[in-house]
């Protein structure tokens, strides 16, 4: 009798584990496919940012709430859902910023800041020149080389036209959005790896569970 007094009290115990033991497992794999989908952005993008990668976050599970989250913040989530859904680039204004002669980041990408210094420049307009629409540095005149000889009056009197200033330089090019072909697999990776590592995890955190309710 005293040996069902102690099985039955064993298997009370265990039964209050039993959350915990499943709380312990999800978070577990949580965690893991959390470490993977970063690694498949890294392996996806091109030279994603910092920002990009460490976007993907997730949210463990409790002994009263046995749900785990792996999810990708609200910011990222924007611009990384054409590479997982397909569609077109996502565009921070109204027009895609190709640049052309200007200095990127090392991650390819234009400094946030950047924009804002080039419209303080006296230097720089945006608009069209011909059928480029974009960010323009004007050049400054080339001055005459030394010793040239000024250039004759024409037989009126009136001074010859200046030449022209040379053209402006493009320094950033606006564009339409482009399509974008779905590459991640960001979803299919983590149906995948929750069904293959939540049996193996599960069985681990129960027979602790049996373990430590001796």
């Amino acid at each position: 009798m005293a040996d069902l007094n102690n099985l039955s009290a064993q298997l009370r115990q265990l039964q209050k584990q039993i959350p915990f033991a499943m709380a312990q497992a999800m978070t577990k794999v949580a965690r893991q496919i959390e470490a993977a989908e970063r690694t498949a952005l890294q392996r996806h993008l091109d030279n994603p940012t910092p920002f990009t990668v460490k976007s993907v976050g997730s949210q463990g599970a409790r002994k009263n709430n046995l749900q785990a989250k792996v999810f990708v913040r609200d910011t990222a989530a924007a611009y990384l859902e054409p590479f997982e859904f397909g569609g077109q680039h996502k565009l921070n204004g109204q027009a895609l910023l190709n640049p052309k002669n200007i200095k990127l980041n090392k991650y390819g990408n234009l400094p946030r800041t950047k924009m804002a210094q080039l419209k303080a420049k006296p230097d720089v307009f945006i608009g069209s020149v011909g059928d480029v629409n974009g960010v323009w540095q004007r050049r400054k005149p080339r001055k005459s080389k030394k010793g040239a000889k000024r250039a004759k009056r024409s037989p009126n009197g009136t001074r010859r036209d200046r030449m022209k200033k040379p053209a402006p330089k493009l320094l950033i090019q606006f564009g339409n959005a482009l399509a974008v072909s779905p590459t991640l697999g960001y979803m299919q990776r983590a149906s995948t790896m929750a069904a293959a590592l939540m049996p193996s995890a599960l069985s681990r955190e129960i027979a602790e569970a049996i373990r430590t309710a001796k």
